[in-house]
């Protein structure tokens, strides 16, 4: 269900790059998305999810239907109730909300300069996306609930409906409008709306759909405030950090918020497919091992965990880094999208995908934390790992612009997930057992092998601009079939066998 998720979020991609390109246009619309995409990362997936399951899992194994009931029905009053307050303050004062974050461009549009009409425009894009946040904030709490008893597929295909609802918009108004990118926005308000009502029926044949109360006090909500307020920082950090790249990037020339979105999109897709879904699999499960006292299944789990992600995300991130701009062009080069967009995107595509192993495994890092409802470390360490992301942006946004920020953001997220690792490893919750090692030490010298062979084979750039986008659509297929044959067929030359997969031996 993630899978196709992801497929419907490229296809959208390809439509928003063909129909604007990345132009200002392009980076205003951009913007107004990623606001209330960062704030659903506070209070939907991310630090809420990490709080909520853990309590939920508690009450749904070890006290009666009727108290999760009123867990569910405190929660989501309390919850509903604090997003409707944001929700509304920020669609009245959208002018602010785009002047904090976009400060560049407040600064042009205060002195008169020429990106004034991109902070205007930002504003009332704002009025249009931000109740995408009342939206998706519920329908994360439903899918929570229904992750938390196994229902995982309900949750995993919801995001299809925004991606469809986008692409309609993109297709059918935006073109009969003289700003598309405000079809685009109503195309996600509508989204998020069929996303909430879709989970509703699923709710309610699980017996868990109640009316929303107010519980602030309540001893269940009072535990999850407690453990979501520092995991903001702990789960959010990677969104915090991409946030202050729109920030700086506001201030650099036309085209960087868009060259940053498109690669972030790219990088998004292997990250949510693997790393996103093992860690939404492990989190009930760890939370339950926790219940259960059981720490030799809770580390087998996360040993789980750690070989998934990094036998996926290591050849993924190869991948990206080596054939970049070629993705780029086969998916996005297209109407508005250029082939000079194809190269800029490229470079940042390059620099985030250098963290792409390390942003999977502070998902799944962080699960070992959270399912023992221990949020204060992360935060900590999160803290550190966003002061590291500053620290980079000074020392490379200077000299390498917007692919300075995109570098930034990879190498602050390897900071933190070397800072869970070694937490996790030292108090033995982390195995890293010989086993392990043996299994990571065949994947990386498969990798090198994979790369080898893109390398050799791949046409040079100036041979892809040359021909159709169909024929450039070939080699890129059997580029990919050649660097995952190479790196199966790798894999178990040097002794890696299914087994692996499944279990902790050699």
């Amino acid at each position: 269900m993630t899978f196709i998720s992801r497929v419907m979020g490229l296809i959208r991609d390809i439509v928003i790059a063909a129909l604007m390109g990345a132009g200002a246009a392009a980076d205003v619309f951009f913007f107004a998305n990623k606001i209330p995409n960062f704030l659903r990362r506070l209070f939907a997936e991310g630090a809420f999810a990490q709080a909520f399951v853990p309590v939920l899992t508690e009450y749904h194994r070890g006290k009666s239907i009727d108290e999760t009931r009123l867990l569910i029905a405190r929660v989501a009053g309390t919850l509903g109730t604090i997003v409707t307050v944001v929700t509304l303050l920020a669609v009245i004062g959208s002018p602010v909300v785009a002047a904090l974050f976009g400060m560049g461009w407040f600064l042009d549009y205060w002195q008169g300069g020429p990106n004034a009409e991109k902070f205007e425009l930002a504003s009332l894009l704002l009025k249009i996306t931000f109740p995408y946040l009342w939206f998706i904030t519920l329908t994360a709490l439903a899918g929570a609930v229904l992750n938390t008893i196994g229902k995982f597929a309900v949750a995993a295909f919801t995001p299809v409906f925004l991606n469809v609802a986008i692409i309609a918009a993109a297709l059918w108004l935006a073109p009969r409008l003289a700003q598309p990118e405000i079809g685009l926005a109503i195309g996600v308000f509508v989204g998020g709306l069929i996303q909430f009502l879709f989970q509703l029926p699923f709710l309610k044949r699980a017996g868990l759909l109640v009316r929303p109360r107010w519980g602030w006090n309540d001893p269940g909500v009072k535990r999850i405030r407690i453990l979501m307020l520092p995991a903001i920082f702990g789960v959010s950090v990677s969104q915090i950090n991409l946030l202050f790249d729109t920030l700086i990037a506001s201030f650099l020339m036309t085209g960087s918020i868009s060259w940053l979105y498109y690669a972030d999109r790219m990088l998004e897709f292997p990250l949510g497919l693997f790393g996103i879904a093992i860690a939404t699999v492990i989190l009930p499960a760890l939370s339950a091992r926790h219940v259960d006292k059981s720490l030799a299944q809770f580390q087998r789990t996360l040993d789980w965990g750690v070989r998934m992600v990094s036998s996926l995300g290591l050849p993924a991130m190869a991948g990206l880094m080596v054939l970049a701009q070629p993705m780029l062009m086969v998916l996005f080069m297209r109407g508005e999208f250029s082939p000079d967009d194809a190269r800029m995107a490229s470079y940042s595509l390059i620099a985030y995908a250098s963290g792409l192993l390390s942003f999977m495994l502070v998902k799944v890092l962080a699960t070992a934390f959270f399912s023992r409802q221990d949020t204060k470390r992360p935060v900590k360490y999160g803290i550190i790992a966003m002061a590291a992301n500053m620290l980079f942006n000074v020392i490379l946004a200077i000299p390498f612009g917007y692919v300075g920020l995109a570098l930034a953001t990879a190498l602050s997220g390897t900071v933190n997930a070397l800072l869970l690792g070694v937490v996790l490893y030292r108090e033995g919750v982390l195995l890293l057992a010989r086993s392990t090692l043996i299994f990571l030490g065949r994947i990386t010298l498969a990798t090198v092998v994979m790369v080898a062979v893109l390398f050799y084979f791949s046409p040079a750039i100036s041979d892809w601009l040359q021909v159709s986008n169909w024929q450039r659509s070939g080699w890129l297929a059997g580029l990919i079939i050649a660097g995952a044959a190479s790196y199966l067929l790798s894999f178990l030359l040097l002794g890696g066998r299914p087994r692996h997969f499944r279990t902790t031996s050699v």
